[in-house]
């Protein structure tokens, strides 16, 4: 089971949606670093399932226990352990997806990797309930980016078609992306989001749903962290990202805009500015031959629309061999992009505190 992660600090995601909990254990974490529960438990509200309409109306607390690593307010240095149990579970709305897959979901890839011994209710280990202890994860690496001069933060790029105000990848600010953290939606233009809410809600009163990107960006990193080729900071980024469901694509800067750039135009000419060495423009995101160039990271993640919707759907009865009607019960979100911003700065965080832990020696 590939789930575990890292290399300087490792992280191991355990349980199922419907089991009676969930949880991480994240090993070669500093020692000494306050425990700000108060940031952690805003870092898992944000995430947390029925907070509105948008959202699957499962409500879960989603408080952490921790059971380890953590004594007297800072981190031990030890493996820290936390457990978040599953309270609101409704198992009996998934029996048929035994021998119903759902069409573009897990449950028949699932079944087959695992000889149909997987636990099947609710995406069992492969639903995005078992973001919430990925967040936590990130809140801590979050804590210690912090003491490193590191921020993390996140907006949503577009939903459905509707684009919010991309960031100024040469100048973003930590006031901004602290803004953007307290925001109940994050976004930079509140007329974006009133259109965005329309198309969720479009979306849901017809049964369906629908996707979009999220725009993350870590501020204040140092160049010269990452390696070339086989060991790039996009790829381990990209490695940990893929492993959030319902994450389709990555680009890192201009990404796939690329294509369309002559090199006069895609290039980043460097200057110097009061001794510290920046790029006038960012199109490669912070990042040249896999290593940090000084200038703040930016990449997009894009998220496909929730595939267990509400209306009839056509799909492969395994037991008959026949094509028949498929009606999803359960409670899932028209849109789950709403909530995705702190599971990619998270994503973010954990892969860059590795990073720098490795670069310092600690791997």
């Amino acid at each position: 089971m590939g789930s575990t992660w890292g290399n300087a600090i490792k992280i191991s995601i355990f349980g199922e949606s419907h089991g009676t909990g969930i949880g991480v254990v994240i090993d070669g974490f500093p020692s000494g670093v306050d425990y700000d529960e108060a940031f952690v438990l805003r870092e898992m509200e944000r995430r947390a399932p029925g907070r509105n309409k948008q959202s699957t109306q499962r409500r879960e607390a989603d408080l952490p226990a921790i059971q380890s690593g953590i004594y007297n307010g800072k981190t031990t240095g030890t493996p820290i352990c936390a457990l978040i149990q599953n309270l609101n579970q409704r198992s009996g709305d998934y029996a048929e997806l035994a021998v119903q897959p759902r069409p573009g979901h897990a449950d028949y890839t699932g079944m087959v990797r695992y000889k149909s011994c997987n636990d099947p209710r609710g995406g069992g280990h492969f639903s995005g309930r078992l973001t919430a202890p990925l967040v936590f994860a990130g809140a801590m690496c979050k804590l210690w980016l912090k003491t490193q001069g590191v921020l993390v933060g996140s907006h949503i790029q577009s939903i459905a078609q509707i684009q919010d105000m991309p960031f100024d990848d040469v100048d973003i600010q930590p006031g901004q992306l602290e803004t953007l953290r307290n925001a109940d939606y994050p976004v930079n233009n509140a007329r974006a989001l009133d259109a965005m809410l329309a198309a969720i809600e479009e979306a849901r009163e017809e049964q369906d749903s629908v996707g979009g990107v999220i725009e993350c960006a870590a501020i204040g990193l140092p160049a010269g962290i990452g390696s070339p080729m086989l060991d790039t900071v996009e790829g381990r980024l990209s490695s940990l990202l893929f492993g959030v469901p319902a994450v389709k694509g990555v680009e890192f800067g201009a990404g796939f805009a690329f294509a369309a750039l002559r090199g006069s135009h895609a290039n980043d000419t460097f200057y110097q500015d009061g001794g510290a060495v920046k790029t006038e423009t960012n199109n490669n995101g912070g990042v040249n031959g896999g290593i940090t160039n000084g200038m703040p990271l930016v990449f997009r993640v894009c998220i496909k629309p929730t595939p267990s919707i509400s209306s009839v759907q056509q799909t492969l009865n395994i037991r008959t061999g026949r094509v028949e009607p498929l009606s999803i019960h359960g409670r899932h979100d028209p849109c789950i992009v709403t909530r995705a911003a702190p599971v990619v700065e998270a994503a973010c965080a954990i892969a860059l505190a590795d990073l720098l832990r490795e670069a310092n020696g600690y791997a």
